[in-house]
């Protein structure tokens, strides 16, 4: 049970009791889902498919120790991506160092920092099952904006009316109570968000697998169209995007659609834009906004999806990652920066998952005092983790090494 959830409800029935409503209908926020007898129907389930088979076999290729560090690597990426896409570019790199409590001198970069190390944190609960079963739910959409806020320094708890330049505060979890606008659109009244997200809740819940894979993108427009809170709105609802698509196709967190969004930003945000749309004429659905433009949007990110798993299934290749590794680590030996056979020890772990320090003396053909210093090298270097003096030997990505080990990954840093 979350420890979050008392204070979320209060903060709710808060807003519910002081917030302005007028009295919208739920129905405004229909089509919620992409209906049976839309001619795009077809083209989405057979994309939903492909997205499911590639996903599982991705996910099954890797050993569990490598499916760890890429998971971790990736849980960078996501962060790095998610925020590029809010007009906040903090790379991997000073994201990882935050993780190590290592903080720019910058007062306004440390922020920044602090920011990403947010992101880590609640996507690292999400991947630990924090969101189990409550991915659409308003409880989990709170807590994973309080868990988020609840990180973040002062300075980035305050937003400033563009038209007003009156200043207010972001509370953490609780839903805003204040009207507003976001580019063109008038989100629903404050006081009317409880009963929008009743409904979501009902619309996006105990879906079947492919049900639920379609429907993502319709949860992810329909969530910004509510605008929940006062900031975070699109953080949130790629965190919940994410939640979505790793319980329902076990992704183990190796992949991440907010680099699909972020390098196609310009038509993510547009097609956001146009799903605010309404009907156009009575070929465009049955509901108040526009099902063609919802289900343009659907295809777009289900593209997305498959395209970014396609993408790490050619980066993960066994080959072809492993020869990337024994060409850094050959130029790492040449250097005298590593021990040598340091190789050796990095592809034992490649394709066992992970291994036992016991073994390593034999395998390195050395006694135990000189596999102990090899093993000491790949750990300074970051490359090589370990729960204990004793425990067995995990691959690691560290984030500096992304452009080496894993091309194309996020951009290679030029400052």
């Amino acid at each position: 049970m979350s420890d979050y959830n008392p204070d979320i409800k209060a903060d709710k029935l808060a807003a519910a009791i002081e917030a302005p409503d007028r009295g919208e209908l739920v129905a405004l926020m229909e089509p919620m889902r992409i209906s049976e007898t839309s001619r795009h129907r077809r083209d989405l389930a057979d994309l939903a498919v492909e997205l499911a088979a590639h996903s599982t076999g991705f996910r099954r290729s890797l050993p569990e120790g490598v499916l760890t560090a890429l998971a971790n690597l990736v849980r960078a990426m996501n962060c790095y991506y998610s925020n590029l896409i809010e007009g906040r570019d903090t790379h991997p790199i000073d994201i990882e160092r935050a993780m190590k409590n290592d903080y720019s001198t910058n007062a306004e970069q440390r922020n920044l920092q602090l920011e990403a190390k947010a992101h880590i944190v609640v996507q690292q609960w999400i991947d630990e099952g924090g969101l189990c079963g409550r991915a659409v739910s308003p409880d989990g959409i709170c807590e994973i904006h309080k868990r988020f806020g609840d990180l973040l320094p002062p300075e980035l708890l305050t937003v400033e009316d563009p038209e007003t330049g009156e200043k207010m505060e972001v509370v953490p979890g609780a839903f805003r109570q204040r009207d507003v606008k976001v580019g063109r659109h008038i989100p629903i009244s404050p006081g009317a968000l409880p009963r929008f997200l009743e409904q979501f809740e009902k619309t996006y819940s105990g879906l079947g697998k492919f049900e639920t894979i379609i429907a993502a993108a319709a949860a992810h427009h329909r969530l910004l169209w509510m605008h929940p809170f006062l900031d975070g709105n699109g953080r949130v609802a790629r965190l919940m995007s994410h939640a979505m698509l790793l319980e329902t196709l076990d992704t183990g967190g190796v992949w991440s659609i907010a680099r699909g969004l972020a390098r196609n930003v310009r038509s993510y945000k547009n097609h956001l834009a146009k799903c605010d749309l309404p009907r156009r004429n009575d070929l465009d659905g049955r509901g108040n906004l526009s099902e063609e433009r919802l289900a343009s949007f659907t295809r777009f990110f289900l593209e997305s999806c498959l395209d970014q798993v396609k993408f790490m299934e050619e980066l993960v290749q066994p080959d072809r990652l492993r020869d990337r590794i024994l060409l850094w680590v050959e130029e790492e030996v040449r250097s005298g920066a590593l021990p040598q056979k340091a190789g050796r020890i990095l592809e034992a772990i490649l394709y066992r998952g992970e291994l036992p320090r016991g073994d390593v003396p034999e395998l390195l053909g050395a006694s135990g005092r000189h596999a102990r210093r090899v093993v000491s090298a790949l750990i300074e270097r970051d490359v090589v983790v370990s729960d204990s003096t004793r425990a067995p030997l995990r691959l690691a990505f560290p984030a500096k090494l992304a452009p080496r080990w894993m091309p194309g990954l996020f951009p290679e840093r030029t400052v």
